[in-house]
């Protein structure tokens, strides 16, 4: 899952990072309003966590300018503003979920995972491809019911895949969700990690789409 992170609090954004980073997200910075709302207008990303004390343009402001030009990011308002008016101006501005400073990263975890489920058409708390399970909650992947054991980029990998399961992923859609934006990416590295997979998850199956991407589908048998 690639994440934007709005923080002007350096300290607080690299212990975030370092947090999420742990458990599997891929992250992108911003300490301005200006910034934030440039990167969410230009970048794809599966969620937002989103201050709302900012310089160069207040959280609620970028609210308002992307929700204005159609953009559909998923925000969790992350803030120290505890109160009712703030909450409202940043629901009516198109927040999705707020939550207050200080707060526990497992919590912010949970609720990052569980926005990205819930915007990508996912009601159920578990998600079945076949003999795969996957808890977006707690990033947790089983097989026949036995936990799934994953490297980080094996779980990256296929957790894009477990969310737009029956569709086409592209390549290009998953190297950006698997790999931080400064690493240098060989060009078969994909091909790598789906054929670990592919042993892995079996009779489920990834099937590639010549010139298009990756498709998990369960075995049809």
């Amino acid at each position: 899952m690639k994440i934007l992170l709005v923080e002007d609090d350096a300290a607080l954004a690299a212990e975030i990072d370092r947090a999420l980073r742990a458990e599997n997200f891929v992250l992108d910075r911003a300490a301005t309003g200006e910034d934030a709302r440039h990167l969410g207008e230009t970048e794809g990303y599966d969620a937002c966590i989103l201050d709302l004390g900012l310089p160069r343009g207040d959280g609620v402001s970028v609210l308002n300018a992307w929700r204005a030009a159609g953009q559909t990011l998923p925000v969790l308002v992350l803030t120290a503003r505890d109160g009712w008016s703030d909450k409202v101006a940043a629901f009516k501005a198109g927040a999705d979920d707020y939550l207050v400073k200080p707060v526990r990263v497992e919590e912010l975890v949970i609720r990052l995972r569980a926005l990205v489920r819930r915007t990508q058409g996912h009601g159920a708390s578990r998600i079945a491809c076949g003999p795969l399970s996957f808890d977006p909650g707690l990033g947790a992947f089983e097989r026949d019911g036995l936990p799934l054991r994953l490297t980080g980029l094996e779980w990256r990998v296929l957790s894009c895949l477990m969310l737009n399961r029956d569709s086409v992923v592209p390549r290009s859609y998953l190297i950006e969700r698997v790999y931080d934006g400064d690493a240098e990416v060989d060009s078969n590295s994909v091909e790598v990690i789906v054929a670990r997979l592919r042993k892995k998850i079996a009779p489920a199956r990834i099937e590639g789409v010549r010139g298009h991407g990756y498709r998990l589908t369960a075995d049809p048998a």
